[in-house]
């Protein structure tokens, strides 16, 4: 104990000091001894044994999934304590007044609660934890060494500046007009936008990256859908099948889906083989479970449109100053631009401030440049890739022990536990992987995508944008049955078909 609250006491100036040497963390699965014939428990034990930070790694991740299960009782917590606090605020004698003269209406307790209640922020918060026992069991230089040049930060920083330039009104507005003139074909009504956005976005997702389909799609399911007020049960069905349905919907291309893109080079995957092993599959399992769950919830859908008949809302655009064509060519090159450097930060960041000036020069046609939401999931997603690439050593033995139909079953629920893309990058590290254990691994990896928010990158872009239409932010088992059934039909298109 002693010796844990002197590296806590010294935190502070080993921040302030040069590291050196190299983190022995994550360690090469090819070091761990074979052991052929060995039970999964006895290998995951050897390897605890070889490496006993294995074990605290895993118990820290742990940890942080389920403090992402109990983010909505620290909200609640929260606002509890902003009420008692305003209620003491409210007894106090005038004088208690600030310099200014307003009274003191902040809650630090109930501030610290709401950080610890956003979901963005959990895996984040759990990286302190993190480090902290990486630095007591390993010194300074291996947490420098570790998160500072082994961990690779490309996919979140992707993710936020492909976010904050997917969600500016020029893009929204041509994606709008493009999905407004599909529902057109049923007459603009709720259930018309509801069925063009849940099936035409995701597949979107392969030409513009899921996580621009997914910003996109949730922007409009938010303004079209969200706006009237569903039933709960409606509403996590909603953001369920919209998960889902992006996470498959990426599929149709090499380029865009995370899970995809970590594979594609080392096994040498294209367009074409994706269009044929996975793509039409995908859009088949997006049409038929978005269909009947149209109509399942048919006539909520049209009481929804009622509602929107009833308070005046128009399907027509709303009278805005018009955005000038050539502004959104413009932007849209900065969405291709970013999606074919999608590897390489310094040219999608510096494409990035060359964006921020753009739209500084054309202000007046902008609206409100969004960054606090991209800049949440960009940090969800950072905190993500540092546990989960300390988790290799119980992940690998795992997917090496199945056939194809457990692989995937397999692969769909650990997926659920971790982001789909660690799972298939996980899946390249095995050797003599055949073309049938390739295919099964990548399907499950997308197929479990929707389960949770920390199942495939985008996911937490639309949960930030969403949460606020669920009166105490999105819950994590309210999410996994909406996306339940979804789930179970894209398997069935995966397996079967």
């Amino acid at each position: 104990m002693f010796r844990f609250l002197s590296f806590c006491a010294v935190w502070p100036l080993l921040l302030c000091a040069a590291a050196a040497g190299e983190s022995p963390l994550p360690r090469a699965l090819s070091s761990y001894p074979a052991a052929p014939g060995a039970s999964l428990w006895e290998v995951l034990r050897q390897r605890v044994e070889a490496e006993p930070f294995n074990l605290v790694a895993s118990l820290i991740f742990l940890l942080a999934i389920c403090h992402t299960f109990l983010t909505a009782r620290f909200r609640h917590w929260a606002h509890v304590a902003e009420a008692e606090h305003a209620a003491k605020v409210a007894r106090r004698p005038a004088t208690d007044a600030d310099e200014d003269g307003r009274p003191d209406e902040v809650s630090f307790k109930g501030q610290i609660l709401h950080f610890f209640g956003e979901v963005e922020a959990v895996f984040g918060i759990w990286v302190l934890v993190l480090a902290a026992a990486i630095g007591y069991h390993f010194g300074w230089g291996a947490v420098v060494d570790y998160i500072g040049r082994k961990v690779n930060f490309t996919e979140p920083m992707f993710v936020v500046v492909i976010m904050a330039i997917a969600g500016t009104r020029p893009v929204l507005r041509v994606a709008e007009a493009g999905l407004r003139f599909i529902a057109s074909a049923g007459r603009g009504t709720v259930g018309a936008w509801w069925l063009t956005i849940l099936i035409v976005a995701p597949v979107l997702g392969s030409f513009i990256t899921e996580p621009a389909a997914m910003t996109i799609g949730a922007l409009l399911l938010a303004r079209q859908f969200y706006a009237l007020k569903p039933s709960a049960r409606f509403a996590y069905a909603t953001i369920g099948l919209l998960f889902v349905n992006v996470s498959v919907g990426g599929t149709l291309t090499h380029f865009a889906a995370p899970p995809v893109l970590m594979v594609a080079a080392p096994w040498q995957w294209d367009t074409p083989f994706m269009l044929v092993h996975f793509g039409w599959k995908a859009v088949l399992g997006i049409i038929v479970s978005t269909t009947i769950y149209y109509a399942v919830f048919r006539r909520e859908l049209a009481a929804l449109q009622e509602v929107r008949q009833r308070e005046g809302r128009e399907t027509q655009p709303r009278p805005e100053t018009p955005v000038p064509a050539w502004i959104a060519v413009v932007q849209l090159a900065f969405v291709a631009f970013t999606v074919l450097v999608a590897h390489y930060p310094p040219l999608f960041i510096g494409g990035f401030l060359f964006f921020l000036a753009f739209t500084q020069a054309t202000a007046h046609h902008q609206g409100r440049l969004e960054l606090k939401t991209p800049l949440l999931v960009g940090f969800f997603l950072g905190g993500l890739v540092v546990h989960g690439g300390l988790q290799g050593w119980w992940i690998e033995p795992v997917l090496t022990r199945l056939d194809e139909v457990p692989l995937f079953i397999g692969a769909t629920l650990l997926t659920a536990l971790n982001d789909n893309a660690a799972i298939t990058y996980l899946a390249t590290l095995v050797p003599d992987f055949t073309d049938a254990l390739k295919y099964a691994v990548v399907a499950g990896a997308v197929t479990g995508g929707g389960l949770t928010v920390i199942a495939n990158a985008p996911n937490p872009a639309g949960q930030s944008i969403l949460q606020r239409y669920f009166p105490d932010g999105v819950s994590p088992l309210g999410l996994l049955l909406g996306a339940l059934f979804p789930t179970l039909v894209m398997s069935a298109c995966f397996l079967w078909l």
